[in-house]
């Protein structure tokens, strides 16, 4: 096994569709064990870049490594788990027997499929279906089976496309269980996902894509951490004093007596209450909040594409 720092890193890697540009100068370093947030609106190029990944289509130009080797070998391919947001299954075979299909494709042994299967079935919560054919399993309950089968091959590397869409509250509180041990095991795990609120709980760091580029990538937790959005109702307020408070944020907005800002963090806080008062504004509320992945996606990405 190599011993390389990262399980996903790319260079200037592109994909074109005759005429289309679907992903353009993708550059992407994803560290091993870590969990990699992956966010953009639809269109953004998100699935071509994991099929680009999976070896299941060729780049148009760039580099793009696994685990240090290049895209689209097979045995580079053996070390990964992939979940996809849209799967289609053998709903004519039982639980036990679609997990053992694709136990036999890893070529694994008689033995460790007698014992991996019972054990998938019961962390996915399925242990009970373990009989029932796939055709008569939910949505959820399929996208259930369907996370059993990525981790089939005790993967190095997991990619997980909307791994949470079919799911209710329960289920989504399992897949972040088992993304969580995942990361104490050492496993990366590749996250493309709508909902934002799964993605501010379980990545580490996340990645912006808009248009087949990456706009930024950020580490999580810091990113949360730092900025805060500050809305103020206040009586005075005029377009000369939000032009002033342009030395704390670059994202002021002003509407009659209600004023909105986001700057860097919270030790900025006492100096724009101070400005405004000295400014002349009479304040009735000045609060200060936190801001989410949605409000961070808003502004990075804007709002010409939902997720």
């Amino acid at each position: 096994m190599n011993d390389v720092e990262f399980a996903i890193e790319t260079s200037s890697l592109s994909k074109s569709f005759g005429d289309k540009v679907a992903v353009r100068d993708l550059t992407l370093q994803v560290s091993r064990g870590e969990v990699f947030g992956f966010l953009g609106p639809n269109g953004a190029g998100k699935t071509t870049v994991v099929k680009m990944l999976l070896g299941l289509i060729q780049p148009s130009g760039g580099e793009g490594l696994l685990f240090g080797q290049p895209l689209g070998q097979p045995a580079i391919r053996q070390r990964v788990g992939f979940l996809p947001e849209h799967f289609r299954f053998h709903d004519w075979l039982t639980a036990a027997e679609f997990l053992k299909l694709h136990a036999d494709l890893y070529h694994m042994q008689p033995d460790e499929i007698k014992t991996c299967i019972p054990e998938l079935l019961a962390l996915v919560g399925l242990e009970e279906f373990a009989v029932k054919k796939l055709r008569t399993f939910s949505k959820g309950m399929l996208q259930r089976i369907g996370l059993a089968q990525a981790l089939l091959n005790h993967p190095e590397l997991v990619i997980l496309d909307e791994p949470t869409s079919g799911l209710d509250p329960v289920g989504r509180r399992l897949v972040r269980d088992i993304i969580r041990e995942l990361r104490q095991k050492g496993t990366t795990v590749f996250l493309n996902s709508h909902l934002l609120s799964e993605v501010e709980i379980t990545c580490d760091r996340v990645a912006f894509i808009k248009h087949g580029q990456v706009i930024t990538t950020r580490p999580l937790q810091a990113l949360l951490e730092g900025e805060v959005t500050v809305t103020v109702r206040a009586h005075g307020l005029s377009a000369e004093i939000a032009s002033g408070l342009q030395h704390w944020s670059q994202n002021v907005r002003l509407d009659g007596e209600h004023l909105s800002l986001t700057v860097a963090g919270e030790a900025a806080l006492p100096e724009i209450h101070r400005y405004l008062v000295n400014a002349g504004a009479e304040l009735y509320s000045f609060q200060p909040q936190k801001v989410s992945l949605e409000d961070l996606f808003i502004q990075i990405v804007g709002t010409d594409g939902g997720l």
